[in-house]
């Protein structure tokens, strides 16, 4: 074996505060399993705007206490720097969180922070919600939100102005991503950090009033039929609290996902976008004869929804779709602030926020960017992310963006329609926008690299006999928005394509938009297109 690396993993062993792992290594390390250890010494787990994620394991490269004790103790020197001093942190149900939560609470506690604990797994909202009402300078989700069930991440949230950015409370971008990972750096030895156990577990008053306020979304409850899943994690308690409060008829859930279950067993990917995920729901829809079904992702930071059609057959909204319902509702309802969505998402908000005279926001792909817009009414990304109430949570939330759904079916049934009018008619005054996302999960990153290269070197001419009209390199953007990895692609007839990685998943993503006044032309365009462009992408 190599000794340069016999000696990194000596020395990780050595320095690693959980038996367990360190027992691990030392098992490989005596049977010389180097392949296995390159695995897990392949460099120290990225820290980026998404924070940590990755899956759990051993060594440097994967989700640990080690790991999690190096990120806190970076965080917390960051946070010396800038006066920083609270923090709050909070879990959901996944395997390792419980663990990744204490070990986070000593190292800061330890750093002489004033540390706050939520008091069990709750949703990623409640957490964004507590940074807020805590006053704390930092939040931290310790979450892989719907990755699969081997991974686990560490999200981190700045509460006050930072490095020249008014956070509010939402997640961190670019620079202070890169300040936190280089102090993360320095930390070379983690059994030299002051360890302490001093913290105070939140209140249940904080959830409390997270509850009240979320809940005041739903003024006018009725009695719909709602089935809803947690899809294996924690959002079933706190939304079932919210719908309570509301006045909202209770909630059928789908049992075999309700509680929270790190196994994920039903599923294959714990993401109400896989497909399969929402079965047990529409199945559940069908023998309750249910109006509405919602789902959330496991951290409850998501949220879906499925509908029947006109014919009485259940489907799935896209994320895109559940973005018009909500922006055309709040538009007719509340029409201040600004909107907004991310350039992956339908161009229709934007049309949308035209016709009301609202303000209206493009930004790159994820919250992190949305939560920056000032005064934000209603953001949301076609991923099934929305915020519609950032005055409660500067995030996307899916236990609001729940309520608010029922809110609009019960308003809506009350005038003898359902969610589908709402849709015709804003089709009916913009022109039928059809949306679709391919995504291709890869096993070598790299993989995705090399073809962007390629796409960008070689570009198409042409794709499903359609022109390709014109490129954006969304790493050297000429709309004012901040570089990122991708592509925009215009093809003739006005249909927009768009290719990027994702940035939590092993994953290629490609974005289509196909607008038209016929509907059906719109559906056959989207479906001529799906394989040339899995092609082209070599899936």
């Amino acid at each position: 074996m190599d000794l340069g690396l016999k000696e990194e993993v000596t020395l990780w062993i050595a320095d690693d505060p959980d038996p367990i792992t360190a027992a691990a290594l030392q098992v490989l390390l005596d049977a010389g399993d180097e392949k296995q250890l390159r695995a897990y010494f392949n460099g120290f787990l990225q820290f980026g705007t998404a924070g940590l994620r990755g899956p759990n394991g051993p060594g440097p490269s994967c989700m640990n206490r080690a790991v999690v004790g190096r990120t806190a103790a970076g965080i917390a020197q960051y946070m010396k720097k800038r006066g920083f001093n609270r923090v709050v942190i909070g879990r959901d149900a996944r395997h390792g969180s419980h663990e990744y939560a204490i070990e986070s609470a000593e190292i800061f506690s330890g750093a002489g922070c004033e540390v706050f604990l939520m008091p069990r797994a709750l949703p990623t909202p409640v957490l964004a919600y507590a940074t807020k009402a805590l006053n704390a300078d930092i939040g931290i989700m310790v979450t892989a939100s719907h990755n699969p069930p081997a991974d686990n991440g560490y999200k981190v949230y700045v509460g006050p102005t930072a490095d020249g950015i008014s956070y509010a409370c939402s997640q961190i971008i670019s620079p202070t991503d890169g300040f936190i990972a280089d102090e993360i750096k320095s930390i070379k030895q983690l059994s030299s950090q002051a360890r302490g156990s001093k913290w105070s577990v939140v209140a249940e008053e904080i959830i409390d009033e997270y509850t009240d306020r979320t809940a005041s979304l739903g003024p006018k409850p009725g009695s719909l039929k709602i089935v809803y899943t947690a899809m294996h994690g924690v959002g079933t308690q706190t939304l079932a609290q919210v719908f309570e409060k509301a006045g909202f008829a209770p909630l059928i859930l789908v049992k075999e996902q309700s509680e929270p279950d790190p196994d994920f067993p039903t599923v294959a990917f714990p993401n109400p976008e896989e497909p399969g995920a929402i079965d047990l729901a529409i199945s559940t829809a069908q023998s309750h004869n249910a109006d509405l079904v919602i789902a959330n992702d496991p951290d409850a930071d998501r949220c879906a929804a499925a509908i029947k059609n006109r014919n009485g057959q259940w489907r799935m909204l896209r994320g895109d779709e559940l973005g018009v319902i909500f922006g055309e509702w709040i538009a007719r309802t509340a029409p201040t602030g600004t909107f907004g969505n991310s350039i992956v998402s339908s161009s229709i908000l934007r049309k949308i926020s035209a016709h009301y005279g609202i303000d209206f926001k493009e930004v790159l792909t994820g919250f992190k960017w949305l939560a920056k817009i000032e005064n934000l009414a209603f953001g949301y990304e076609e991923a099934i992310g929305y915020a519609v109430d950032s005055e409660t949570v500067n995030d996307k939330d899916g236990i609001s963006a729940a309520l608010l759904l029922a809110q609009i079916a019960t308003t809506l049934a009350e005038q003898g329609k359902d969610l589908n009018d709402l849709l015709d008619e804003v089709w009916a005054r913009h022109g039928f926008h059809g949306t679709e996302q391919i995504s291709i999960r890869v096993t070598d990153l790299g993989a995705i690299t090399s073809l962007l290269a390629r796409l960008r070197t070689t570009p198409p001419r042409e794709i499903a006999g359609r022109s390709v009209e014109s490129i954006d390199d969304l790493a050297a953007p000429s709309n004012g928005l901040p570089p990122t990895d991708g592509l925009r692609m215009w093809l003739s007839g006005g249909i927009r394509i768009i290719i990027r990685p994702s940035g939590t998943e092993a994953k290629l993503k490609c974005y289509i938009e196909v607008i038209s006044a016929d509907r059906e032309k719109a559906e056959a365009e989207l479906s001529s297109l799906r394989q040339p462009l899995r092609d082209l992408l070599g899936a």
